[in-house]
């Protein structure tokens, strides 16, 4: 690789070497003068997208968290409260959050008999296509493409990956699962069309190595690994000649970002050599770069997520931080409830504030992504300006396996087409799909009508109650 200093450096630049292929993050040398500098801009403003399901709803959609705002606060606009809300930990970041409370994901429903008791086994397939999922055990499987899939194939095809799909709960079980649906239905978010579903990355290893080509070849990651090599040390002349051709600003960007790589790679490195020491494991069967620890494992998946937006090896994650009916005890909560027994809270008030401290805790996980964001700089902005982050859910009441006010925020900049520090409340039987719908525009996806059970646009500038237009 060489460089001439001076002329400048093409946003697509990688350093290379025995099988790694590490991408850069944007540089001041990669903005040109002349008739390529509005082309450059245009590629730094291009905008990332994560869609983050939690499963089992909120205890703010029962009547109780209705009425004591366990969720959506109780103001809506700009002049809302959050101290009762699960949502409280995000309160620093009130101005990149827009809460859109009262939507229904109609979709999740049972439309015929025989799919009555099957919510949990079709909710996530419905929480980005917002299309009703064709109810079979077989590989006749029938949904909807996903959001996430949209945008990567208008936004994503330019980037090394297209867009990543990942998860920390166990999400690979094939066949039937209950109730007649697929477990491929429980397992993925996201389907690149109607019948195909993507498969989830549940180990941090996994990621690293396909965002960075840490060995190009199985022998080669164990050479690296048996050397105890850092992916880093393969590629240091590299550095070295991308370092003299460039500025002191950008020499300084790049070893802040080489030292995130290093420091995530460290940390996967600490978990893999503890989960292969031979003491017990809380989760016996999760591979050795998955760690025990639920946040732990969350805040890696931020992490490799930043440092992928950083370096634009792809625009666009999924990310399913659980499965519905999962058992797990999150012991940073303060709650010793299993997550999913504690979703099903009998309308008891003791319960539903249980149940409304695990959401807490979830959420309470979210700033450390917005942090990161936030800290990496692309040309005249941060990445949590030029992110859209939706998180929520597409059950409302788990108790009664409702679809009925299911939590939704959006977080992230949005390159400025929303305005955030606000709550809109729509205007009951409002479908999810309008918000989704309505955000595509926002994202310069202005051009599609249609999407899921849509019925209209939503509006993301009304300060109180929204109206729909009929579609």
């Amino acid at each position: 690789m060489s460089f001439i200093t001076g002329k400048h450096i093409p946003r697509r630049t990688f350093l290379r070497g025995l099988g790694a292929t590490i991408s850069l993050p944007m540089l001041d040398a990669m903005t040109p003068a002349g008739r390529l500098l509005g082309q450059a801009r245009a590629e730094a403003e291009k905008g990332r997208l994560v869609a983050i399901e939690m499963v089992h709803g909120s205890a703010g959609a029962a009547k109780y968290g209705l009425e004591n705002n366990l969720w959506a606060p109780a103001g809506v606009g700009r002049d809302f409260d959050l101290t009762s809300s699960s949502l409280s930990p995000l309160d620093a970041y009130r101005q990149y959050m827009t809460i859109v409370s009262n939507t229904d994901v109609k979709n999740a429903e049972a439309f015929e008999a025989e799919e009555i008791g099957g919510d949990h086994f079709r909710s996530s397939a419905v929480f980005l296509t917002q299309e009703h999922p064709h109810q079979t055990e077989g590989s006749d499987v029938h949904v909807g493409k996903s959001m996430d899939q949209m945008f990567a194939d208008r936004y994503g095809q330019d980037t090394p990956i297209p867009s990543m799909q990942l998860c920390i709960e166990p999400v690979d079980q094939s066949g039937g699962c209950a109730y007649g649906y697929a477990c491929v239905y429980t397992d993925t978010v996201s389907w690149a069309s109607p019948t195909e579903p993507l498969p989830m990355i549940r180990d941090p290893r996994v990621v690293f190595d396909q965002l960075f080509g840490a060995g190009g070849t199985a022998e080669q990651r164990a050479l690296r690994r048996r050397t105890n090599m850092s992916i880093l040390d393969w590629v240091t002349q590299e550095v070295a000649d991308l370092k003299r051709a460039v500025g002191t600003a950008d020499r300084h960007r790049i070893d802040r970002y080489l030292e995130n790589v290093r420091e995530i790679e460290r940390r996967i490195e600490m978990v893999e050599t503890r989960n292969r020491s031979g003491d017990v494991r809380e989760l016996p069967s999760a591979p050795a770069g998955v760690p025990d620890s639920f946040e732990e494992h969350v805040k890696l998946m931020f992490d490799l997520q930043a440092l992928a937006f950083a370096s634009d090896v792809t625009r666009v994650f999924s990310f399913k931080m659980g499965r519905d009916g999962s058992a797990r005890v999150y012991p940073g909560s303060g709650v010793d409830k299993p997550f999913h027994p504690a979703s099903h809270h009998g309308d008891n008030e003791n319960n539903l504030l249980d149940f409304a401290q695990i959401n807490r805790y979830h959420v309470s996980l979210l700033p450390y992504f917005l942090d990161r964001l936030a800290e990496i700089e692309e040309g005249d902005a941060n990445l949590l300006d030029k992110t859209t982050i939706i998180y929520g859910s597409p059950m409302g009441d788990p108790n009664v396996h409702n679809h009925k006010r299911c939590p939704l925020i959006l977080l992230g900049g949005t390159n400025g087409a929303i305005q955030g520090g606000q709550h809109l409340r729509a205007e009951d039987g409002t479908p999810m799909a309008n918000v989704l719908l309505s955000l595509m525009h926002r994202m310069g996806m202005d051009d599609m009508t249609e999407f899921g059970d849509a019925t209209g646009e939503f509006s993301f500038t009304n300060p109180g109650v929204v109206a729909m237009e009929a579609g």
